[in-house]
């Protein structure tokens, strides 16, 4: 949805207020858009997995550095994919109609089974009813 005129206006009074008070703080957050931003904290992710790799080497010597070492590549893995999927576009996002109305996407229908064979539960107590049967039950 677009602004309106005096939305517009105050936010070019602000941007303007700004890049007077600070400009290069102002031409540093123009300049930097998200795509860089995730570049850098996945190059960031990557060196603290080799990090971690270092320190699970160590670790043959110290049990306690190689598993901080393991924890760091794990956090690191984590950084790295978080990263990796915002570079990417994978993050999860919502739906907009053609009217403008945010709706989220919809669950798939859950997987239907044939009604005849119940559920696991009862499925398990029957073949165990029937192994009893076979083998004679209680005596």
């Amino acid at each position: 949805m677009p602004l309106s005129e005096h939305e517009q206006r105050l936010l070019d009074q602000i941007e303007r207020a700004l890049y007077a008070e600070d400009p290069k703080f102002a031409t540093t957050v123009r300049s930097t858009d998200l795509r860089t931003h995730m570049r850098r904290r996945f190059r960031r992710a990557i060196a603290l997995f080799v990090v971690g790799v270092i320190l699970l080497v160590l670790g043959v010597t110290n049990p306690v550095v190689g598993i901080i070492g393991f924890v760091v590549m794990l956090g690191a893995l984590l950084l790295g994919v978080s990263a990796y999927k915002r570079l990417n576009g994978a993050s999860t996002t919502t739906l907009r109609s053609v009217d403008g109305r945010t709706e989220r996407p919809t669950k798939r229908a859950p997987f239907k089974r044939d009604k005849s064979h119940g559920s696991t539960r009862e499925r398990l107590e029957d073949r165990w009813k029937k192994r009893w049967e076979e083998r004679g039950g209680p005596e």
